[in-house]
């Protein structure tokens, strides 16, 4: 945080606002041991998702001073960005910030029970001591089997992994992804012949 500080002071000094795009701020606030209001101390504005992690449908929150989220409402509105009838939306939203911000440590340690599992394969590489939150970065490095080959076969056992480059993937953990559902995943990995 106080490299954060230190900017924010820097941005104030030179007459600039600090947004932080806070997609992730609920994970990265459990890893931390911070409170969001501590987080977001050092912003002018931040943007909060509610599906990401928290398992809302859809939806988001911006939140800013008075005057800011005045503004941003009337573009939002200038843009066509309104919706009608939201409210089963927003129940979702409200439903996912009061019960599962205090289960995301269980993403945590299912994407760290994952990475243990998989790092001493050949043909992958991982780091499970990077793993700090619910994603798991992984390089493919089978001579023998494509990374498009791996992930499709993976699929084809109901393991979806993304990629995210020529021969990187990522692995998400979330509330629809229980302990025995990563032990499965590992095991199937595992038994692969790549």
């Amino acid at each position: 945080m106080s490299l954060i500080a230190e900017i924010s002071e820097i941005a104030q000094r030179a007459g600039l606002r600090m947004h932080l795009d806070g997609a992730r701020l609920f994970n990265a606030c459990t890893t931390a041991g911070i409170s969001p209001r501590d987080y977001t101390r050092y912003f002018d504005s931040a943007s909060i998702c509610l599906s990401k992690g928290l398992g809302a449908p859809v939806g988001s929150v911006l939140a800013g001073s008075q005057e800011f989220i005045h503004s941003a409402h009337r573009y939002r509105k200038m843009l066509g960005g309104g919706m009608r009838q939201a409210g089963i939306l927003a129940a979702a939203g409200l439903y996912a910030l009061e019960y599962n911000i205090s289960r995301l440590m269980e993403d945590h340690e299912n994407a760290k029970r994952l990475a243990r599992g998989l790092e001493d394969l050949p043909f992958l590489q991982l780091d499970s001591e990077v793993v700090e939150t619910n994603i798991v970065y992984i390089d493919f490095r089978s001579t023998r089997f494509t990374m498009e080959d791996f992930l499709k076969t993976l699929r084809e056992s109901g393991i979806l992994l993304g990629g995210t480059g020529p021969t990187t993937m990522r692995a998400v953990t979330h509330l629809d992804v229980s302990r025995n559902d990563i032990d499965e995943t590992i095991e199937i990995i595992r038994a692969l012949n790549v």
